[in-house]
C-alpha cells in the first residue's frame, strides 16, 4: 500500500470543508485560499482548487464577485451564501464527530497494546515461578 496516496486522499476528504471554513470568514480572494491550504499543508496543487470552487459555486454553497485590482485584472472574491453556510455547520458537526470517534478508536488501540504486554509478562512471570 502506498502511504503517500493514502496521506493525499485523507487532505483531499476535508478540502471542501476547509474551503468553506475559510470562506466563511468573509470575502476572500482564490489566491489567499491557496496559500492557506497550501501552508497547512492541506492542498498543494491549484489546479484542484478551482474546479472545487465551481462546484460549489454551481451546488449553491458560495457566491463571487468580481473586484477591481489596481495592479491586474478584476479578481472574483468569494462568500457563503446561506445554503453554504448551513452546509458548513453539517460538516462541523461530522468534523467533530469523527474526531470524537477516531480519538476513541485510537486510545483504545494504545490501551490495548500495554495490556497485551502486561499480560504477556504475567504469563512469563507465572512460569518461571513454577
Amino acid at each position: 500500500m502506498n502511504l503517500e496516496n493514502t496521506q493525499v486522499q485523507m487532505r483531499k476528504g476535508i478540502l471542501e470543508y476547509c474551503i468553506l471554513h475559510i470562506i466563511s470568514r468573509g470575502e476572500v480572494y482564490a489566491s489567499d485560499m491557496l496559500e492557506e491550504l497550501t501552508s497547512a499543508k492541506i492542498m498543494v496543487v491549484e489546479g484542484t482548487l478551482y474546479p472545487l470552487l465551481t462546484r460549489l459555486k454551481n451546488a449553491g454553497l458560495v457566491e463571487y464577485k468580481w473586484v477591481e485590482s489596481k495592479s491586474g485584472p478584476p479578481r472574483k472574491y468569494y462568500t457563503l451564501t446561506g445554503e453554504g453556510t448551513a452546509f458548513l455547520t453539517s460538516l462541523e458537526n461530522t468534523w467533530n464527530q469523527l474526531l470524537e470517534s477516531t480519538k476513541a478508536i485510537t486510545a483504545k488501540g494504545t490501551t490495548k497494546k500495554t495490556t497485551r504486554k502486561r499480560k504477556s509478562s504475567k504469563s512469563t512471570k507465572t512460569t518461571s515461578t513454577e
